[in-house]
């Protein structure tokens, strides 16, 4: 994992979509292109071949490549080895900034690590430097755990050409989720008792934050944001396996129909209206957050990465929830990613790295990740946030969207470059300086682009 979601805003995949050239390759078109510095030449990803499900006895050394320092991996790994004393974790630490132009490299050595830490798949599968982890999902049973959408992120064809199907080439070490917060003390005074049950309730209550004269959203668009409110919206329009699509960079995929249509609208319409701050587009991450938690906005699209710092600057006094859909009781939709580790096809122990794997999909791990600000890989109901605070509804949040398959991949990192795209057409679609139908226009070329 990178750092914890709820320390200062910094570039990473796992907590939102990156402008980073090649993080942006979850998208199909893009895993080529961006490729794996370091990488050998394309061949065919090695067979695991037998596996088991046994960890040894005697005193042994997992050896973990990584970006993250954060108190989570560290609370991760003493848990584990609290349950096997007889293990050693060694942990080889790589700077964020150039962890991922060095990967190639690591794993191509002689001292690969046994697991390496994926911010991106690139290369690593195409060029036989990473191990299909299928033999490992039928011994533990992953795909009965962990909702379908949220494994298929990580499953692609051998080449590299295709995600969403195809072999497990990662398994998830947490989520990210996003949603609307809520500040429950502006809610009351307006006589809204908890989320809307339908978009157009949440519309009324949006018209009704404006007619008090309080902010009805609050987002930060100097890095994009509206691209949350956006996405949020399609998959309300749509089935999410079709905003899944999208973002996989899948044949014939399309925004530019009536989903993307009725959602570019919208939030054109929202920023028309005054619904939005009016100074959105200079205003970052932390700024909107600040915002926020002073009162300003009776709804802020945001992710959990900021979960802690509005329970801490608000006590009991936020929730949360996704957008909900057209029509009472329509099936929960999220936007979010996981970061995830792969096994190396050089690992020296790998039954074990898949044994640690298997770990951090445990209620236990699934504890430690929503202590320390990510969605659990677990779904298992005995994982809690404190009673009133704004993590237990995304705790709420996050388990109908797990029951209901309903986890979309960021939009953002469709392709290498989209997500500068979709900040800078979402800044002028705000400000009113170009229409919902040239919004969708320059997004789907920069996919079309993408896909090439």
């Amino acid at each position: 994992m990178t750092s914890t979601p709820d320390t200062a805003p910094r570039r990473r995949a796992f907590v939102r979509p990156l402008a980073v050239v090649c993080t942006a390759a979850v998208a199909a078109g893009a895993l080529s292109a961006c490729g794996t510095p370091g990488a050998a030449p394309s061949k065919a990803a090695p067979s695991t071949g037998a596996v088991s499900t046994a960890i040894p006895t005697e005193k042994v050394t997992l050896s973990i490549l990584t970006s993250d320092e954060s108190p989570t991996s560290k609370a991760l790994t003493d848990a584990f080895t609290k349950k096997h004393p007889n293990v050693t974790i060694d942990y080889r630490f790589t700077a964020y900034d150039s962890y991922n132009t060095s990967l190639g490299l690591a794993l191509n050595s002689e001292n690969a690590p046994d697991l390496a830490l994926l911010n991106l798949l690139g290369n690593t599968a195409k060029s036989g430097q990473i191990r299909a982890l299928d033999p490992y999902v039928d011994a533990y049973g992953w795909d009965k755990t962990v909702p379908k959408s949220q494994l298929d992120q990580w499953r692609s064809d051998g080449k590299g050409s295709q995600l969403g199907n195809g072999k497990l080439w990662a398994a998830p070490a947490g989520f990210s989720l996003v949603g609307v917060y809520y500040n429950k003390q502006i809610a009351s005074k307006l006589g809204i008792s908890g989320p809307p049950k339908t978009l157009g309730e949440f519309e009324g209550q949006l018209a009704k934050a404006k007619a008090a004269g309080q902010l009805p959203i609050q987002v930060s668009n100097l890095d994009g944001h509206s691209s949350f409110v956006f996405q949020a919206l399609v998959n309300q329009f749509q089935k999410p396996l079709y905003s899944t699509a999208w973002a996989f960079g899948l044949p014939t995929a399309t925004l530019e129909n009536e989903a993307g249509t009725q959602a570019a609208e919208k939030l054109a319409d929202w920023a028309k209206k005054g619904y939005l701050p009016e100074g959105a587009n200079g205003v970052d991450n932390a700024g909107a957050v600040a915002a926020f938690t002073k009162g300003q906005g009776l709804f802020m699209f945001d992710g959990n990465w900021d979960a802690g710092a509005v329970d801490k600057a608000m006590p009991q006094g936020t929730g949360f929830f996704t957008l909900p859909g057209t029509v009472p009781g329509a099936p929960a939709a999220g936007v979010g990613t996981s970061l995830a580790y792969a096994i190396s096809a050089k690992a020296k122990n790998p039954d074990l790295a898949a044994a640690f794997l298997d770990f951090l999909g445990s209620p236990e791990a699934g504890q430690i990740q929503l202590d320390n600000g990510f969605m659990p890989v677990s779904q298992d109901p005995s994982i809690k946030a404190q009673k009133g605070s704004v993590r237990a509804d995304f705790v709420t949040a996050w388990k109908k969207v797990g029951e209901s398959n309903g986890l979309t991949p960021y939009f953002n990192n469709a392709t290498p470059t989209m997500n500068d795209v979709l900040t800078s057409q979402g800044q002028q679609l705000i400000a009113g300086k170009t229409s919902p139908g040239a919004y969708l226009k320059a997004v789907q070329a920069e996919w079309d682009k993408g896909q090439k």
